[in-house]
């Protein structure tokens, strides 16, 4: 059957693979980039090489982990060293895995709070209720709220709790020994993780390109999705660039804003549902600093507001062939919405203020030391679980389940999903499109 994937990021790709082991064939991918990956793609500046983010290789989905793992040509295998700067110390992620480090009110805070919690037997139904009901007063206020307000932008009393529910609830015994002096290690799925020896992260995506076979899957970049509109039993999906692709079959992994804006019978209500989806972008600023001061760490998490970014992580942590004799090199991330203040800054504004943040942290001694290579940004990167997300979603998979449009990947079925999560759901769906597969197709 012939099929047309809009986007060719992670999903598009792993879309088309899943299908040609299926013993699919007429497969094409039509991309908006001059390159594919998505948000998968890693940025080429100068010499240097840097990622839309940090994007590291872990999964409880070993079957997936593995699949990732195996399109590399060489990978290395790394111990997740992340802290967070809380007033001036660093604290081992998790925060509350290493209690001890705090100032001793902030410990005393966190600590009582924790063990006398108002709130541990009541149903958590919003972001902040699930922090106070989990963690007490002291560890919500004093990182964990700060922080999800800085990176989502957003009140965490109007987010659901998608993002955290996941989260387990640390032991009694674990927080005392973290408040006595003993750092614990947390989140042990990602503790260790890999990550591509040459290439960046576009190593996978690229991976997986290297698996199509020409015969059966064509992936064609430079073509934005224009319109797309119903013929008989299939598609015809016009690009800007004037050419029109017709198939049978339809999967989109582009933003559902962006599928929506061109899909010729969307109705007002579901253009009014998707109108109500919320979500982040990103700038990234590759940045390089004269020495290193950071140590062999990888990501530092920074919750105060006086910093713009919220994240930076250090690119020479993932292996030899990103590393540059006795510098440094980061990335940072700042966040953003349309209209806001960081939306409305011009790249030297920017660039300053992140010179300024990387002092503050004490990273660099002076503006002279440091060198931004690149900022780049990103207008789709973080979907933002607010509180109406889950119905707003729910009729937009309606309508376009009842169209035969059929969405994957994080932006085209607006989920969350990290790289292992979004391989499962690729595939998911063309197992499920080989059952339907001479029936309601």
């Amino acid at each position: 059957m012939e099929t047309l994937i809009l986007g060719a990021g992670l999903a598009g790709l792993s879309t088309a693979y899943f299908l040609q082991q299926q013993g699919e064939e007429g497969i094409t991918l039509l991309e908006k980039e001059e390159r594919p990956g998505g948000l998968c793609r890693s940025i080429r500046k100068n010499g240097y090489i840097y990622d839309i983010g940090p994007h590291i290789l872990f999964a409880k989905d070993k079957e997936m982990l593995g699949l990732m793992l195996s399109v590399l040509e060489k990978k290395n295998d790394l111990r997740r060293s992340n802290q967070i700067i809380h007033k001036g110390r660093w604290v081992q992620y998790p925060f509350e895995n290493d209690l001890s480090k705090l100032p001793a009110d902030d410990l005393k805070y966190c600590i009582n709070a924790f063990e006398n919690n108002p709130y541990e037997n009541y149903e958590a139904t919003n972001m902040l209720q699930f922090f106070l009901k989990t963690f007490g007063e002291g560890i919500t206020n004093c990182y964990l709220r700060p922080y999800n307000e800085k990176i989502w932008k957003y009140d965490p009393a109007f987010m659901n709790t998608s993002m955290v529910d996941r989260i387990p609830k640390p032991a009694k015994e674990e927080i005392r020994r973290s408040a006595a002096g003993e750092t614990v290690d947390g989140y042990v799925h990602q503790l260790y993780f890999s990550y591509p020896s040459a290439g960046g992260i576009e190593a996978v995506p690229n991976g997986f390109l290297k698996l199509l076979d020409p015969a059966k899957s064509r992936v064609l970049t430079g073509r934005k999705v224009a319109k797309v509109q119903k013929a008989g039993d299939g598609f015809i999906v016009s690009c800007e660039n004037g050419e029109q692709y017709a198939a049978k079959r339809l999967i989109s992994t582009i933003p559902v804003q962006e599928l929506t804006a061109a899909y010729a019978e969307a109705t007002d209500e579901v253009k009014e549902h998707v109108a109500g989806l919320r979500y982040n972008s990103i700038a990234v600023a590759f940045v390089k600093v004269c020495c290193d001061k950071c140590g062999d760490n990888f990501a530092f998490m920074i919750a105060d507001k006086n910093i713009i970014f919220h994240r930076i992580s250090k690119m020479d942590f993932l292996g030899q062939a990103y590393h540059h004799g006795t510098e440094a090199t980061y990335m940072a991330e700042v966040t953003y919405r349309e209209g806001d203040g960081i939306s409305l800054m011009k790249e030297e504004e920017l660039a300053a203020k992140i010179k300024e943040g990387l002092i503050a942290i004490n990273f660099a001694e002076k503006e002279e030391d440091i060198e931004i290579i690149d900022i780049s940004r990103h207008e789709y990167a973080y979907v933002i679980y607010d509180l109406a997300h889950g119905e707003n979603m729910r009729a937009i998979r309606r309508f376009y389940e009842k169209e035969k449009v059929f969405l994957n990947g994080r932006f085209g079925n607006f989920e969350y999903w990290n790289m292992d999560r979004i391989l499962r759901e690729s595939l998911t769906l063309t197992q499920r499109l080989t059952s339907l597969r001479g029936s309601e197709l």
